[in-house]
């Protein structure tokens, strides 16, 4: 597991891409809220917007989460707590003003570009 890439992953680099030809500019891996521990992917400042590209097994998906038999109290521990860290993230950002935007990594960067896009000029 330690292998897994955490950062730039194939979603992630896609989608960075196709917001950047439609004009779209953001920092990368920064955190949005000063105080707030939490480093969000794609960051648009002016409009408030924090983008968030989660794992399916790392944050517990709903349609395609797994539960390895291996060791299982660990890893339902550890993807629970993924979760509540992830709703705290959200309530801590909402609290300051900011839109939380989450992205599976099973959706197709297109899909995740257009919610992305509509949130932005949404907020400017």
């Amino acid at each position: 597991m330690s292998k897994q890439k955490s950062r730039n992953t194939g979603i992630e680099m896609t989608l960075r891409k196709i917001l950047h030809a439609a004009g779209f500019r953001y920092r990368v891996h920064r955190r949005p809220v000063k105080g707030v521990r939490r480093e969000a992917d794609l960051v648009f400042g002016p409009a408030r917007v924090a983008v968030f590209v989660d794992g399916c097994f790392w944050h517990g998906c709903p349609v395609h989460a797994t539960w390895p038999k291996n060791n299982a109290d660990f890893w339902r521990e550890k993807i629970e707590t993924n979760r509540r860290r992830d709703a705290d993230t959200d309530t801590r950002l909402d609290e300051a003003g900011w839109l939380a935007l989450r992205i599976w990594e099973h959706e197709t960067a297109e899909t995740a570009a257009d919610r992305v896009i509509k949130a932005v000029r949404g907020r400017r």
